[in-house]
């Protein structure tokens, strides 16, 4: 079943997580942004710009997991592009989103 389609300026998507409301957050490598969407209508609900593009995961963390952490990769731009991506590569935190995540389950191995 398709539950989204992404828009032409969110590209790709890569890293997914959910919220504790059950809505996922979509890393969009590529497309320098994390959107949430509504699994039960498809809809897009929020978009958080990054100033980056290529943006590869997100996951909630903190005391009370009301921090977004989100990754970017630098694999594969030459000089020219690093140049001007110099955030290409870190790891931003993200608060004040108005939502948190959950408890990651741990499993016996």
């Amino acid at each position: 079943k398709l539950l989204y389609h992404l828009e032409k300026e969110e590209q790709m998507p890569d890293g997914m997580c959910i919220d504790a409301e059950g809505k996922l957050w979509v890393a969009c490598i590529d497309g320098g942004r994390v959107i949430r969407i509504d699994p039960e209508t498809g809809k897009r609900l929020q978009t958080v710009k990054l100033p980056t593009p290529r943006i590869t995961s997100c996951c909630f963390g903190g005391k009370d997991y009301s921090e977004m952490y989100v990754t970017s990769a630098y694999d594969g731009l030459d000089e020219a592009t690093l140049a001007k991506e110099p955030h290409a590569g870190e790891i931003f935190k993200i608060t004040g989103l108005g939502v948190k995540g959950i408890p990651q389950n741990f499993y016996a191995a």
